[in-house]
């Protein structure tokens, strides 16, 4: 009972060694920041990606909103939605989707 234990202890010591043996050394104080240049280009590459009105496409609206909100102004709808899911829910109380 102590044999497998023991192995398994040595096993995980070997592992974690092994590890610190592959790690590289810690950044120089020269190495950890970049210059106002290259930072400032990062944040207008960011600016450019998430701004909509710079190429960036819009998500498009989810056509079944609309609907969704009224079956969840029915209380009856809206608890059956939870169960067998929206789409059925407004089918049976509305009609077809």
């Amino acid at each position: 009972m102590r044999a497998p234990v023991l192995l398994a202890l040595l096993g995980l010591a070997t592992l974690c060694l092994a590890g610190q043996a592959g790690e590289r050394p810690a950044p120089g104080p020269d190495q950890s920041f970049v210059s106002k240049q290259e930072g400032s280009e990062v944040v207008k590459r960011l600016r450019r990606y998430l701004d909509p009105g710079l190429g960036a496409p819009a998500p498009y609206p989810d056509p079944l909103e609309p609907k969704r909100e009224v079956c969840e102004l029915n209380p009856d709808c809206d608890e059956l939605a939870d169960h067998i899911g929206f789409q059925e829910a407004y089918r049976r109380f509305y009609g077809p989707v």
